[in-house]
């Protein structure tokens, strides 16, 4: 059986079926604990998030999560008809527990849902420049970042669907920065362009209380136990 923790990433629940269930899971992390998860999750943003295409290299899956997860991003998505999102569980160090993973079958697939969700598709890319990390009009609605694989860079699928196409300028011979780098630094200087620039960047409530009450589950050792037996007990009554 699924958890209840993850069914939470698809699954909709009233807000008072949450808030009951937070407020008593709340009772068994400490209040350093309770910080820590809101002000990590008032940090968090679907405002921008990012698009990996067949990312062969484990350590560059990794290095993405955990840059995302460091710089509030919470949606990965990812194409996997020729080989699988897989991060190393020794490099991305628990990150992957903070950061949602949405896996597509192909790259169309992938670019309709995001288009559907109203995001602008931002293509990164070293060959190509309409707008730089500077330049960028965070202000004008939501974007996904698309990354391709190391060598064959984004798919043509993707180049013909972007919106823009973003270059971080260089002043070396060759181009040095590979795709884990290259995704650091405009994670980084866009996420805080967003916060300075952005009103509504932030989670909404629900999206916040939703977040808020899957991590405060995950973070209690035999959380489903324990809301289980609350529950024959009678203690939450709240359904659905």
């Amino acid at each position: 059986m699924t958890n209840i923790a993850s069914r939470l990433r698809t699954e909709e629940h009233s807000e008072a079926w949450l808030r009951e269930r937070l407020d008593y899971m709340t009772q068994f992390i400490t209040e350093e604990r309770r910080e820590v998860l809101n002000r990590t999750v008032a940090s968090r943003t679907h405002y921008m998030r990012i698009l990996t295409e067949n990312m062969f290299h484990p350590q560059n899956a990794s290095a993405i999560m955990r840059h995302c997860e460091a710089f509030g991003i919470q949606q990965i998505h990812t194409v996997e008809d020729r080989c699988k999102f897989d991060p190393s569980v020794n490099i991305v160090r628990g990150t992957e527990k903070w950061v949602d993973v949405e896996h597509h079958e192909t790259t169309a697939e992938a670019l309709a849902a995001l288009k559907a969700e109203g995001y602008r598709i931002v293509a990164t890319t070293p060959h190509r420049c309409s707008v730089t990390p500077e330049t960028f009009d965070v202000t004008k609605g939501k974007f996904v970042l698309v990354f391709g694989t190391e060598h064959a860079g984004i798919s043509d699928e993707v180049i013909a669907a972007a919106d823009d196409f973003l270059m971080i300028p260089m002043c070396g011979m060759v181009e040095s920065l590979n795709v884990s780098a290259s995704a650091a630094i405009l994670i980084y200087m866009l996420s805080e362009r967003i916060r300075q620039q952005v009103d509504d960047w932030q989670l909404n409530d629900y999206e916040r209380l939703k977040l808020l009450t899957r991590w405060t589950m995950s973070s209690v050792r035999d959380f489903e136990g324990i809301l289980r037996r609350a529950e024959r007990n009678g203690k939450l009554t709240v359904d659905y």
